[in-house]
């Protein structure tokens, strides 16, 4: 069997000052497909131009001067138009009338270069920087397209078209989902997962940002939400000015603290990568952050946008070091003890510490969620594995060594740490 692939319209909650970035860059993409099928379909008595090297090494330079689009999305209009000359071109050959090809229709073509596909959100290229959209999804998905393959995590985003709806003013995105099937495709994975080392991430509106399955308490959520509070008491009482200087100083503050925390999410997620460089990992785990806020005490729309910035971040710089990002489902990891397993909602004692109520392992909360967050995609790609013979071909990432799935602990060089139980950070011990 090859691979199955599923189309499902997912409606766009966009920002409303964002709308018209979209649609003018459904306008300037329409015009990359034009100008393109324009300079194809020149001699459609003699021949038309259907190469998309040939194409992009004629117009790519002019479009981008042309548009604000991003590179990837010129190169999507050219190859737009590229594919169409080629299907007239088909058409001429068999002597049904056809001509040059023309675009009109509101849509543009968006894949993992140009748009950021979340099972719960997109952030899409735009001609003025990206705009993230949440998605409008049902209460109850089950039986629906939205459950079986929007949040079914056997299914991948591929290339996608965002459309617009005129009657409605509603934008929809046709993500395009793969499942694959191939046998030889599932032998891959089961060959490399012999080889992947995981680091669990867990993500707090409180305390550390974010703490690694490596007991590395990075940044501080603490601080964040300080400046966030104190953000938002100058915002309102210069708001209440209505002056023009105060809109000007509104203007520049907004830009400061978007810079600021940019930057601050730049550190934590260079952290992160340090974390799986130093521990040689291949993939990088995170909880799905969909429906964060519904599911994360004290979340405010500040931290779904701030986790999923990071998320964004750790995956782009990943890609580049060869290294894999992946979401899990965040179902009872703060309840399930990474030592023995045993899961009971008494398990979290207090806010940030941890002890299981059959082994009495003790450690901290947020360590202790890192560490099942590392062991759900372990567990996924382990899967696909035919043995099931000792050693260590798929591990999580400790502060002391490794642990693979059959219960092998194996202490790093340098670690006097005899086994997993000695393996209980907190922050005092790690730092901030």
């Amino acid at each position: 069997m090859g691979d199955v692939i599923r189309t499902v319209k997912i409606k766009l909650d966009v920002p409303d000052e964002r709308c018209n970035d979209l649609h003018q860059t459904k306008d300037q993409f329409l015009h990359c497909a034009n100008t393109t099928a324009e300079w194809a379909w020149r001699y459609p008595n003699d021949y038309c131009i259907t190469s998309k090297q040939k194409a992009e090494q004629a117009l790519y330079e002019q479009l981008r001067t042309e548009t604000e689009l991003t590179a990837n999305l010129v190169q999507k209009g050219i190859r737009r138009a590229i594919e169409a000359t080629k299907s007239g071109v088909a058409r001429l050959k068999k002597g049904d009338t056809t001509s040059q090809p023309h675009f009109d229709a509101w849509s543009v073509v968006y894949d993992k270069r140009s748009a950021t596909f979340h099972r719960d959100h997109v952030s899409l290229s735009t001609v003025n920087g990206r705009v993230e959209c949440d998605y409008v999804l049902p209460d109850d998905a089950e039986g629906t397209p939205i459950g079986s393959y929007l949040l079914n995590e056997d299914y991948e985003f591929r290339m996608s078209t965002l459309q617009y709806d005129r009657p409605t003013e509603s934008f929809y995105l046709h993500a395009r989902m793969r499942r694959t099937t191939d046998e030889q495709e599932q032998s891959t994975t089961a060959s490399d997962a012999k080889h992947s080392t995981v680091l669990g991430v867990d993500l707090n509106v409180d305390g550390s940002l974010a703490v690694t399955s490596t007991g590395a308490f990075i940044g501080n959520a603490d601080e964040m939400n300080h400046r966030r509070r104190e953000y938002e008491k100058t915002l309102g009482s210069m708001q209440q000015t209505g002056t023009r200087s105060a809109h000007l100083s509104i203007q520049s503050m907004k830009d400061r603290e978007h810079r600021w925390m940019q930057d601050e999410l730049h550190r934590v997620s260079n952290r992160i990568l340090d974390e799986a460089r130093d521990h040689d990992c291949t993939h990088i785990a995170f909880e799905n952050l969909t429906d964060i806020r519904k599911r994360m005490a004290g979340a405010k729309r500040f931290h779904a946008w701030a986790f999923r910035r990071l998320f964004e971040y750790v995956e782009y710089k990943a890609e580049m070091l060869g290294i894999e990002v992946e979401q899990v489902s965040p179902a009872y990891t703060s309840q399930r003890c990474s030592s023995c397993g045993f899961t009971h909602e008494n398990n979290r004692g207090s806010k940030h510490q941890f002890v299981c109520q059959k082994c009495e392992y003790e450690l901290n909360a947020d360590y202790n969620a890192s560490k099942n967050i590392a062991r759900k995609l372990l567990k996924r790609l382990h899967s696909g594995q035919t043995s099931s013979s000792g050693g260590a071909p798929c591990q999580c990432a400790l502060t002391s060594g490794t642990l693979n799935l059959n219960g092998d602990y194996t202490a790093s060089v340098d670690s006097t740490a005899e086994g997993e139980s000695t393996d209980k950070p907190t922050t005092e011990v790690v730092g901030n």
